[in-house]
């Protein structure tokens, strides 16, 4: 018994060497040492208070300092109390970060003791820190809410920027520089800017069962009247008759524009649901759109295809210019157009089409089952599994999802004569089509994913950048032969498919349908 005893202390004092030996000892933080003569006394702050914001981040940040406060400076604490009171302008709320909590010890800094100091301080650096995580990637987290976007996650060091602005001394300078910089985001702001130059939206919903046309006479007119001078679109009249006038016709077709619609003065379904957002939609409309940018690449390469799917636009951008835009097709609300950044890999003319998933199930195999000789009509072949061509006799249902389906190239292919490639998780692509006419209608959003592009052999042939190989002559020549042929990508070229709905062109706000409907429940998230 006693040996026994004996081998269990040995065993006991030998874990607890060991323990100590694996103790990792703590690490060392290089404090910073402040320069004298500074602006207001500083504070030793008792660890405890951290406690309460169960934030590692301000610990550190504090560890940096010796557990001293920070925020002598006069002038660095009016920046930060400005950054928080306007920060609606970043598409931010002023009381996620105590703004009149903070405003008020302000007011009174000269009469706090020194316990309420320590607390304004940590108040105001975890304030902060929260404020620049938020201005530099956005509230939230997109990854947390759609499962079709592919954004890669940022990571701010928010204490090796608040660090930095200290240092150089340079606070606003260090924040401005945290907010996207990108040309859309700007007009974003300049939207808000716009929108908050409106007097108080008092006018109520405009009601019309029947589309309107110029030369009409209705009740509905008065108030499309006044929602048309609200938004500065028809110079204001001193009496309003219920005639949809010549004047007003030109008004409701500078409205349409500005929203992207028909500008056919025709008052249809469309123009009348834009007429009737509010001054307050548009307002959580622009910010909605302000927190979308923030969770985009900051870094979008020297030379960029930039897909707006709202918009039903393509820009290539070369060196911050437009150089290029063509019109395009996204898909539909249940085949929606992902939103994801990759970079441009090739071009396929007279590309064949591997029929996905989605289209298989829903579109292909219900057709066939109702008729076998619809493969036959779309030039569709059907392989087996050992790569066997499927006749339309032997072909089975209950095999049917097990088989390829593979279209031939041609006039008639779903893909059109070129797709342009690019790595991405949903197999979507940039490509032509067989439905060229469907580029004129105003609702482009048709596609079951993928972009369709207008005029895309003029695009790919600028993006090979080979004058010799690829001019619109040798194209031409390649699809004549019918052949399917890969032409790689040289120069790096990215491309982004985004998603924004507003924007401003000078002083012009433009608006978007929200095909998809993402602004309201985003705005709903934000608050």
């Amino acid at each position: 018994m006693k040996q026994l005893l004996l081998l269990i202390l040995i065993v006991f004092m030998v874990s607890c060497k060991d323990e100590t030996v694996k103790k990792t000892p703590p690490k060392k933080v290089d404090v910073i040492k402040r320069d004298k003569p500074y602006e207001g006394k500083i504070i030793k702050i008792d660890t405890s208070l951290y406690a309460k914001f169960e934030s590692k981040v301000l610990v550190d940040f504090y560890a940096k300092y010796n557990h001293e406060t920070v925020w002598q400076s006069t002038e660095f604490r009016k920046i930060v109390l400005s950054e928080f009171k306007n920060a609606e302008n970043e598409g931010l709320f002023p009381d996620d970060y105590r703004f009149e909590k903070l405003n008020k010890l302000e007011t009174k800094i000269n009469k706090l003791s020194d316990k309420e100091l320590v607390d304004y301080d940590l108040l105001l650096t975890y304030n902060l820190q929260k404020y620049i995580w938020h201005i530099s990637q956005g509230k939230l987290n997109p990854k947390g809410i759609y499962g079709d976007w592919d954004l890669k996650t940022k990571n701010t060091d928010v204490n090796a920027i608040l660090l930095k602005a200290f240092k150089e001394n340079k606070l606003q300078t260090v924040l401005d520089s945290c907010k996207p910089q990108h040309i859309v985001y700007k007009r974003l702001k300049k939207a808000m800017e716009i929108l908050n130059g409106f007097p108080k939206d008092t006018l109520k919903t405009i009601v019309a069962s029947e589309k309107i046309n110029p030369n009409d006479t209705t009740k509905a007119m008065l108030s499309i009247k006044r929602r048309l001078m609200y938004w500065k679109d028809l110079k204001p009249q001193d009496s309003l008759t219920k005639i949809y006038d010549a004047k007003t016709v030109e008004a409701v077709k500078r409205f349409q524009t500005r929203h992207g619609l028909a500008a056919d003065g025709v008052i249809g379904k469309g123009t009348l649901n834009a007429l009737n957002f509010s001054k307050t939609r548009r307002k959580n409309q622009i910010m909605a759109n302000l927190e979308r940018w923030k969770w985009f690449a900051t870094e979008m390469g020297n030379e960029y295809v930039i897909v707006n799917i709202p918009e039903y636009k393509l820009h290539l951008v070369e060196n911050n210019d437009t150089i290029r835009t063509h019109r395009i097709i996204v898909g539909t609300s249940k085949r929606k157009t992902p939103i994801l950044s990759s970079k441009l890999s090739y071009a396929v003319f007279n590309p064949t089409w591997t029929v996905p998933p989605t289209i298989l199930k829903e579109d292909i195999i219900p057709a066939t089952i109702k008729n076998r000789g619809y493969l036959a009509s779309k030039n569709i072949t059907v392989y087996d599994n050992a790569g066997n061509v499927v006749s339309a006799s032997d072909w089975n249902p209950s095999k049917a999802r097990s088989y390829r389906y593979v279209q031939s190239p041609g006039s008639f292919n779903s893909l059109g004569m070129v797709k342009i490639i690019f790595p991405n998780k949903y197999s979507v692509y940039l490509h032509d089509t067989n439905h060229r006419d469907y580029f004129e209608k105003w609702n482009r959003s048709l596609s079951s994913g993928c972009v369709r592009v207008e005029n895309p052999l003029e695009l790919t042939s600028y993006l090979l950048k080979d004058s010799l190989n690829y001019n619109l002559e040798k194209i031409t020549e390649i699809l004549k032969t019918g052949e399917t042929k890969n032409a790689s990508i040289k120069t790096p070229v990215y491309v982004h498919q985004w998603y924004w709905t507003a924007w401003s062109e000078g002083n012009k706000l433009i608006f978007r349908d929200d095909i998809y409907n993402l602004d309201d429940d985003l705005f709903k998230k934000m608050k």
